[in-house]
């Protein structure tokens, strides 16, 4: 367990070196910025393989992060907690439904939470309904994230996560609110919206040199 945290704080400091070089460009904030002006909890969605330059962007915000109960998401939950976001254990395929419940009382008590929706294990790109769920239980409006990097590794994964190369111009954009009410529309309309939000952030945010 010592060496599991050391590993991870090491890898911590690396990606803050790393992201320090990093020419950021943040598109949308205003959207953010008035909702947290009428104190309205925000769930903020980005897909699993665009995660980092979000995590990075919201360093020490006190964020709500819904994390894998898999071996693999503690790595993530201790580098997460080291930037100063709190966790929440569970995902669709273990330990959902406390996972789950745990998001929900974070945006009820008035804080804001995060989530990949087609985390932990894909398929990428495909919304599961639990962050529909989140929403419409606590009112809190849902901001889709799309992140992008002019230049980036990719890990040959389900995800193909994406790590910005060093001096790499990222691209940070906040897609308009989405509000579900509860009981308003079926939760299959609202997953189609927030894949087709998703998608068209991701897609504003990706830049090149």
């Amino acid at each position: 367990m010592i060496l599991a945290t050391g590993v991870t704080r090491l890898a911590r400091h690396g990606v803050d070196l790393l992201a320090a070089s990093w020419r950021t460009e943040v598109v949308g904030r205003e959207r953010l910025d008035q909702l947290r002006g009428r104190q309205h909890p925000v769930l903020y969605t980005v897909w699993h393989g665009h995660l980092l330059p979000a995590l990075v962007q919201h360093r020490g915000d006190g964020t709500t992060l819904l994390i894998s109960g898999h071996r693999d998401g503690g790595h993530l939950a201790r580098t997460a907690r080291g930037w100063g976001f709190r966790t929440v254990r569970g995902s669709s395929t273990r330990g959902g439904a406390a996972g789950l419940r745990g998001l929900i009382r974070a945006l009820a008590r008035g804080d804001h939470g995060a989530v990949t929706p087609d985390g932990p294990r894909g398929p990428a790109r495909v919304v599961k309904p639990g962050v529909i769920a989140a929403a419409q239980h606590t009112g809190a409006a849902i901001i889709p994230i799309g992140t992008g990097a002019s230049r980036a590794w990719r890990a040959r994964s389900w995800d193909a996560f994406l790590l910005p190369r060093p001096f790499a111009r990222v691209r940070v954009v906040y897609g308009p609110p989405i509000h579900v009410s509860p009981g308003a529309r079926p939760a299959a309309r609202a997953v189609r919206e927030l894949e087709a939000a998703l998608d068209r952030a991701t897609r504003e945010a990706e830049c090149h040199d």
